[in-house]
């Protein structure tokens, strides 16, 4: 016991779940996360290929799991005014940035990468919360529907 005499112990414990409110936002942010790394590789004239897991059988009838590229989708698009926009989604739902906005105006493709990480930081903030909020319980309803 002597080598632990030095360190200051404590009684704390790991939390055995996190909160729902957190889980949504790093759901979020990794999605965000994979938005900026296409628009790094668009930037560059680069592809992006996202990675998952998926478990498969082969001929034995034996499971393992193989790493699989997965399609993301740019979440920004050329707005009526011939502008570049970018919209949030979590999951299916466009979120609601503020009353009545669905969408940012970014200057150029350049400047994407850029947009994403301050809507990053304002999800990490705690900003979003009520969006993705209402978002998450639309999408809960229309499994139950």
């Amino acid at each position: 016991m002597s080598a632990l005499n030095g360190l200051k112990l404590t009684a704390a414990q790991k939390p055995t779940n996190i909160p729902a409110v957190q889980q949504r936002r790093n759901k979020l942010v990794k999605r965000l996360w994979e938005q900026a790394e296409l628009a790094k590789a668009l930037a560059a004239g680069t592809n992006y290929a996202a990675k998952k897991l998926k478990t498969i059988t082969d001929a034995d009838g034996v499971r393992k799991q193989v790493e699989t590229s997965k399609r993301v989708k740019a979440w920004w698009f050329v707005a009526d005014n011939g502008k570049l926009s970018l919209s949030v989604r979590y999951g299916t739902k466009v979120l609601e940035l503020a009353k009545g906005k669905f969408a940012v105006e970014v200057g150029s493709e350049k400047d994407l990468a850029g947009v994403l990480d301050v809507i990053k930081a304002a999800v990490l903030a705690g900003e979003l919360d009520a969006a993705i909020e209402g978002a998450a319980n639309k999408l809960r309803a229309g499994f139950g529907a």
